[in-house]
């Protein structure tokens, strides 16, 4: 038993002083709602992502049903996208009235599997959502290459991807629309909130109009509504955060690919063979290594409950698993999805399992934790 080890959990923001400071600065402001900091944090995010304008809002879903309204997506319209992600990247697409369509995921890099979306095409096609699933992009040349041929808008779910790569390019510097998310467990946070990168001023205009009930202002008074916007706007108080983040953005991509190499390091060369489990592509100079997780072994019902549960109670370490497949939840099921569909995405939502990464892990965390795994799975018996 390990359980007088401190616990260690597979997620954790941190929150540095300064960052805690200029939270209180403006609260003693008076100006805690959207202002000053906001108008800030997006000028630090448009810089980021090469000048593209970049709006924030109060989380990264909203952003990507947006964008969906600002790319005419409604009824009759379809939208493809991967069953394996949080449910929030279907919803979306539910909430602008149009029908998801799922395709299934590569099997080695557990995204969308890009051969079957262009498969899922059809003349309703009105728009792609790709997740970057633990900030592994999907291939971009050929995710465009696909957008363009049919005329399709992209709205990328890079929920996950802040500081993520494509040939040397930052996920969101280029492209059509990205979505992006600071909350808690993302490499950087803001508590909650998430920002859109858009594509020219008709863009911005447009969802600063469904950011805040659909108001446009003019004058000392004027003010109008023309369409049916929301309550999306993020507050000062959160952008103070996310401007405090935005700082050691670069460090913490740098000590996470650190940390997925000691990973990989310690599980060694052999541990697929040996314990039956897949580790994650080793996407050094693209992934910004948001989640490291492996695909257990599959010893049938319980396989993962058994593992994260024995981790826990005895060595104190916590785990994730990211994602259910979506298009097996009731909501989806109503809609004529079921079992068997999409077979990869099952296979792999049943049995993957999110190991611990964050900021402040070290490698001797790491270490703990590669040991505490193969004790639990336990090696094969060589054959003589």
């Amino acid at each position: 038993m390990s359980t007088e080890l401190p616990f260690l959990p597979f997620s954790r923001p941190t929150i540095d002083e300064d960052t805690i400071a200029a939270v209180g600065d403006v609260l003693r402001s008076g100006w805690i709602t959207t202002g000053p900091k906001n108008a800030a944090f997006e000028a630090l995010l448009s810089e980021y992502f090469g000048g593209r304008p970049v709006r924030t809002f109060n989380s990264g879903t909203c952003t990507m049903e947006i964008a969906l309204r600002i790319a005419g997506v409604g009824p009759g319209d379809e939208v493809i996208t991967t069953p394996v992600s949080w449910p929030a990247t279907a919803n979306v697409i539910l909430e602008t009235g149009a029908t998801p369509v799922f395709a299934d995921i590569d099997p080695v890099t557990r995204n969308i599997d890009l051969d079957r979306l262009e498969a899922a095409i059809t003349p309703r096609t009105r728009a792609l959502i790709p997740v970057y699933l633990s900030g592994l992009p999907v291939d971009m040349d050929r995710l465009y290459a696909i957008a363009r041929k049919h005329k399709l808008r992209v709205v990328e779910d890079a929920a996950q991807a802040l500081g993520s790569t494509w040939n040397g390019q930052r996920i969101g510097s280029f492209g059509d629309f990205a979505s992006f998310s600071f909350q808690a467990n993302k490499n950087i946070t803001t508590g909650e909130g998430g920002c859109l990168v858009l594509n020219d001023l008709e863009e911005v205009r447009l969802a600063e109009k469904y950011r805040l009930q659909g108001v446009t202002r003019s004058g000392v008074d004027g003010i109008d509504v023309d369409v049916l916007g929301g309550k999306y706007n993020m507050s000062d108080i959160m952008a103070a955060i996310g401007l405090g983040q935005m700082k050691h953005l670069d460090t913490v991509t740098a000590h996470r690919a650190a940390l997925a190499r000691h990973y990989f390091d310690c599980f060694g060369a052999d541990f697929e063979e040996r314990y039956g489990a897949q580790l994650p592509v080793q996407a050094f100079g693209s992934s910004n290594w948001h989640l490291f997780q492996i695909i257990l072994p599959d010893n049938g019902p319980g396989t993962r409950a058994a593992f994260m549960t024995r981790l826990q109670q005895e060595f104190n370490i916590g785990t994730g698993y990211h994602y259910a497949p979506i298009h097996l939840f009731t909501l989806y099921r109503e809609r004529g999805f079921k079992e068997g569909m999409f077979p990869v995405a099952e296979r792999i939502g049943r049995l993957t399992v999110t190991l611990p990464m964050f900021a402040a892990m070290t490698v001797a965390d790491v270490e703990r934790v590669v040991a505490a795994v193969k004790q639990v799975l336990q090696p094969k018996v060589r054959q003589q």
